[in-house]
């Protein structure tokens, strides 16, 4: 797998319980392998995109707060793709 996409399955996997769409997005990258958080981002629909668009913004915010710069960039690299 993809190193963003395996941040960013960790990360929905603190909103799992809350979003069915994070349960969603989340189960598709259990399942599924992808070449790249490219063919990733071109799989998903526009209510998936923007759920997941809001959860990186969140996330990447924590990351900066924690200084976790590596994080910050993997995140980032899908959250780019996004908007």
């Amino acid at each position: 797998m993809d190193t963003n996409l395996a941040y960013l399955r960790e990360s929905l996997s603190n909103h799992v319980d809350n979003h069915e769409i994070c349960q969603r997005i989340y189960n598709r990258l259990e399942q599924h392998s992808y070449e790249n958080e490219e063919a990733f981002v071109n799989g998903l629909d526009d209510g998936e995109a923007e759920i997941l668009n809001l959860i990186l913004e969140k996330e990447i915010g924590y990351a900066r707060q924690e200084e976790d710069e590596q994080r910050i960039a993997q995140l980032s690299g899908v959250y780019e793709l996004l908007i």
